[in-house]
């Protein structure tokens, strides 16, 4: 009898372990929906930005205002008649402190 029990229960464990450790069992599927989930939250981001994107394009199809605005801003360019003043920060060392500061000490 209790050979029986053992041979039933060793069945199925040999039963249940494709089930659990298999190729398509379950942790594998666990694994995949982790793996879903995080790529839907990449794929969310990724459709946020290309909407930023196309609205971009679509604005700078549309007119001239965005062209000319983008060329001011990423290419610094001036209008006829215009000035452009460029003001550079200080420069700092590695202390943090800025040469009229080091003066002044």
């Amino acid at each position: 009898m209790r050979l029986l029990v053992f041979a039933i229960a060793a069945l199925l464990i040999a039963i249940q372990w494709p089930l659990w450790l298999g190729k398509g069992g379950w942790l594998r599927a666990w694994d995949l929906d982790r793996q879903l989930l995080t790529q839907r939250g990449v794929n969310g981001t990724l459709s946020a930005r290309n909407a930023e994107l196309a609205a971009e394009v679509a604005s700078l199809r549309e007119g001239r205002e965005a062209i000319e605005e983008r060329a001011r801003h990423e290419l610094n360019m001036v209008r006829d008649g215009e000035m452009f003043f460029q003001i550079v920060p200080p420069r700092r060392d590695a202390a943090g402190t800025t040469a009229s500061e080091r003066s002044q000490k």
